[in-house]
């Protein structure tokens, strides 16, 4: 079965204007030259350690929710980053949604990128177009948002919040090993990155989404944090994300 790397590649070239939101011109202008380190809270309904980093299909395994689908919160701090002349050093963005039950085709359910309400417009826009390199893959329904968002994190737990928790609230324990040192998978793609400093497991103590008609909440579920770092020299990353 294709994993989620394999079909994020699939679907490379259509994804920077899905998260730009806005329509490809014939006669565009090169794209900007961009890099960006950061690091994501990251966690989903799915249990440890979720499944759709190897499978097209998430866990059936929810409790009473019963079906197939993966329910995320992610929470990225930008460590450096830029756009062109547009520093992103520190920049904070949510992004949350449900992957859907058969991502076998690239096309997700739904997701909403919350901007934290200190950044600026040119940053939103250069935040948007990386995030088309981040997650190449297309979706049903992609919103944007802004939101106060708060962002803390150690060796031992991290915890994230949206408007103080009434949006959103990931909170992540580390999972105790042979020793006190974290459990890390190393090898393992994130999405469209090229480089990462692996998936640090970190159950969630709670991930939620409380805004809309699409709210949910688990506990004890898959949770991690990851070093992503990226630019627009990757094969597959500057030229085809500026299309």
């Amino acid at each position: 079965m294709k994993n989620l790397a394999l079909v994020a590649a699939a679907v490379v070239a259509l994804a920077a204007v899905a998260f730009a939101g806005t329509p490809a011109q014939p006669a565009a202008a090169p794209a900007a030259t961009w890099n960006m380190n950061a690091t994501i809270i990251e966690a989903c309904s799915c249990p440890m350690f979720c499944q759709c980093y190897f499978n097209s299909h998430p866990s059936g395994q929810h409790g009473e929710a019963g079906g197939h689908f993966c329910r995320f919160n992610n929470a990225f701090k930008v460590n450096k980053g830029s756009y062109g002349a547009v520093k992103l050093d520190g920049a904070k963005f949510w992004v949350a949604g449900d992957l859907g039950g058969d991502f076998s085709t690239g096309m997700m359910d739904w997701a909403v990128v919350t901007f934290d309400r200190a950044t600026s417009k040119e940053q939103r826009d250069a935040i948007g177009t990386i995030l088309g390199s981040v997650y190449p893959v297309k979706w049903n329904s992609l919103t944007t948002a802004e939101g106060d968002m708060s962002w803390t994190a150690t060796k031992d737990e991290a915890r994230a919040l949206l408007d103080g928790g009434k949006t959103a609230e990931v909170a992540l324990k580390r999972f105790q090993g042979n020793t006190s040192d974290p459990i890390v998978i190393k090898n393992l793609k994130y999405w469209g990155v090229p480089r990462n400093d692996g998936f640090i497991l970190m159950p969630n103590l709670v991930e939620a989404y409380r805004a809309g008609d699409k709210a949910f909440e688990f506990k004890g579920t898959n949770g991690f944090m990851i070093t992503i770092d990226q630019s627009s020299k990757d094969s597959g990353a500057g030229a085809k994300a500026g299309k």
